[in-house]
Order: C-alpha cells, then structure tokens, then sequence
C-alpha cells in the first residue's frame, strides 16, 4: 500500500502544549476510526509552523477526507516513492 508524506501549516505548532498535541492525536484517530482500517498513521513530526505526518493509504482521496473531517490542513500531499539511511549507502 502507498504510503503518503502530509504537509500541515500550522501557526505556531513547535510551541504547542503536550495537552494540544495529544487533542490533535485524538481527533486524528477519531477520524480514522471512521475511515476505517484502510488509513493508518504512521507518525508525525512537529517543526517550526507545520507538522509533517506519514500516513499509509491506498489513494490520496482517503487523506483529504481524513483531513476535512478531522478539521485541520492538508496543504501538501506526496506519495513516497523510496526511503533512504545511513544501511542505503552500504
């Protein structure tokens, strides 16, 4: 299944609280909970104003929909084509 790389802008998102990042989490899962197992959250990275998640979904569509509904940017969309690591250079 592909997996997806989101780029979210969120104002000021390195200086949430531990409390505003776990809301965001919960409502994220929610979402996904009504998606179905078909999108599946892999992890996230906050940095400076946006947070940058990786996602496994079989089509972009489920990612934007995850989005609307859980009421928060998905500015970028792009599929990752390859991951590599320090082992790639071996």
């Amino acid at each position: 299944m592909p997996k997806y790389l989101i780029e979210r802008e969120v104002p000021g998102a390195g200086k949430l609280s531990a409390e505003e990042l776990k809301a965001i989490s919960q409502t994220s899962c929610g979402v996904l909970e009504k998606l179905g197992p078909a999108v599946q959250w892999i992890h996230s990275y906050v940095a400076g104003d946006k947070i940058y998640c990786v996602y496994i979904s079989p089509n972009e569509e489920l990612l934007r929909e995850h989005a609307k509904l859980g009421g928060f940017p998905a500015n970028v969309i792009t599929e990752v084509k390859s991951i590599i690591d320090p082992v790639t250079a071996e």
